[in-house]
């Protein structure tokens, strides 16, 4: 079969969902057994979402080999299992810089470059790219930004040239929002129609339409919408709002979201999939109806910020039959006066990563505090080199411990950079990213939760790692390194093995948690939350 391609748009309003009707959608192809991959295009300048800050983007999504992403590539990996890779996300910035570089090399023979042919043939080729490389079958895009955004022309009129090049092989999927007008008690579809309408105008016609809404959608508005917009009555789906993004998948399978695609495309339908496995997931959490309580200890004050440890957390609760809430406690607020009253209830912590000063004295009083009061505690890059500060100053003796990051005079620098990345100025260019071997120390609490694997790989994004000058004299005290990348010999893991469970990972371990198979750490740290919470 020649791959076919779906293309994902947005209109009305952005953040609508159309990274979770990717995924879904990816989700459904890829039970009927055919090889998927989706990516993201996102018209912002930037190379990557490395530098963004997280308030305006969320959190920054890292692949297997090292790219920073946007937090969609998490949720196409947590639906499908897939293992995304820097193919699979592109800004306007990464499209620009090729150009220019192939242009600066005399690549173009003297001719003046232009956004059409030259921008729009380059983001052409990377649509095309993961297909040349792989052997699939589909391949999902999403176009970020709303349609009428000025940035997002040019990856619009590449769909517009391979929707003609590619015939029957490509469609679009376009995502709306239809508002509901309390005052008059009534739906309305003018928006969706003006939207499509724009769609039109550059040469597009979607042959499906998702329309996001609070309230259910009738037949008649739906037959209106399909009126209007020239698309077939069965095309229009709409997606309401649902207790949990997981139930997405399941609800366009009801609708026939992945069967009308294949009809449009010219695909056999063939029989439905049945979803055992992820319907099972979804009958495990509206079953865990006992609650267990983790705080987020960290300085950003948005979920989105650390989606991935969220839907982690998530994950692990369902498999342990329970509902986890969290409960975020902004670090920079917290005092060694009012530590107590911070964490009061919680039956375990994670101290969340991030870059920067702000809020990390309120981390390592929080690490000291869960230390001391043998609180299960989850330290996550940033977070695990909090715990190693703290430690170092209450427990070594070191009051002046640090951070070389924090305070680059600190005389006990437990936490410091690599020397061959020193000489390195720009900015990411230290970063270690992407994923890394991890050797586990037999016989220790995070082997145990790896079920005895001795070879462990996870993904990093961080400059700065523990001091290996100091690693004998905490050991001595307590705090073990049970995880050693066997290439560089950099301690990942520490772990203090007396206390319930006292674990840090300079590693993210939680971009690798999907529906389906939720990671062992983050399944064994609810285990012991759950057990403090029934002890108590």
């Amino acid at each position: 079969m020649e791959t076919k391609y779906i293309f994902i748009t947005g209109g009305v309003a952005s953040s609508l969902g159309k990274g979770i009707i990717s995924a879904s959608l990816g989700k459904l192809l890829q039970a009927r057994g055919y090889k998927i991959t989706i990516q993201k295009f996102d018209p912002y300048i930037n190379i990557d979402p490395g530098t963004l800050n997280p308030y305006e983007h969320g959190e920054c999504y890292v692949t297997a080999d090292g790219m920073e992403t946007d937090l969609d590539l998490g949720h196409y990996e947590r639906f499908t299992g897939i293992e995304t890779s820097r193919d699979n996300s592109v800004t306007t910035g990464r499209i620009y810089l090729s150009v220019i570089e192939r242009e600066r090399r005399g690549d173009y023979l003297g001719k003046t470059i232009q956004v059409v042919p030259h921008i729009t043939d380059e983001i052409k080729r990377r649509i095309l790219l993961n297909a040349t490389k792989q052997d699939l079958d589909f391949v999902i895009t999403e176009i970020g930004g709303t349609i009428g955004d000025i940035e997002s022309q040019p990856f619009l009129e590449a769909i517009r040239q391979l929707r003609w090049e590619l015939g029957r092989n490509a469609i679009n999927v376009h995502l709306t929002y239809v508002p509901y007008l309390a005052a008059a008690g009534e739906l309305k579809t003018k928006p969706t129609q003006t939207s499509v309408k724009q769609l039109q105008g550059l040469g597009i016609q979607p042959e499906v339409l998702v329309l996001r809404t609070e309230h259910h959608l009738s037949d008649e508005l739906r037959a209106k919408v399909a009126h209007f917009c020239n698309v077939d009555v069965e095309a229009v789906i709409q997606s309401q709002d649902l207790p949990s993004i997981y139930e997405v998948p399941v609800n366009m399978q009801h609708q026939g979201l992945d069967s009308i695609c294949l009809k449009k495309m010219g695909v056999e339908v063939g029989p439905t999939p049945g979803l055992g496995p992820w319907r099972n997931f979804l009958e495990r959490r509206k079953k865990a109806t006992k609650v267990v309580r983790v705080g987020l200890v960290g300085k950003y004050d948005l979920q989105d910020a650390y989606k991935s440890i969220l839907e982690s957390l998530a994950h692990a609760g369902t498999y342990n039959d329970y509902k986890v809430k969290t409960t975020f406690i902004n670090s920079e607020h917290i005092t060694s006066e009012n530590v107590e009253k911070q964490l009061e209830g919680m039956n375990g912590i994670v101290i969340c990563p991030g870059f920067g000063t702000r809020g990390i004295e309120g981390k390592i009083i929080a690490a000291e505090y869960t230390r001391t009061h043998d609180i299960p505690t989850f330290g996550i890059c940033l977070g695990m080199q909090m715990m190693v500060i703290e430690f170092a100053r209450n427990v070594l003796g070191y009051k002046d411990a640090n951070s070389a990051e924090m305070n680059p005079d600190t005389p006990h620098n437990v936490i410091d950079m690599m020397e061959e990345q020193k000489s390195i100025t720009q900015k990411g260019g230290t970063m270690r990213l992407g994923a890394y071997e991890c050797e586990l120390v037999e016989g220790s609490r995070t082997w145990d939760a790896y079920g005895e694997e001795t070879l462990i790989k996870e993904r990093h994004r961080h400059r700065y790692e523990f001091n290996n000058r100091y690693q004998t004299e905490y050991e001595a005290h307590g705090m073990k390194c049970v995880g050693i990348n066997p290439a560089a010999n950099l301690v990942e893991i520490v772990e203090i093995p007396e206390k319930k469970w006292y674990i840090g990972t300079q590693f993210h371990p939680e971009y690798s948690s999907t529906v389906l198979n939720p990671h062992p750490l983050f399944m064994d740290f609810i285990k012991a939350c759950i057990h403090g919470a029934t002890e108590a």
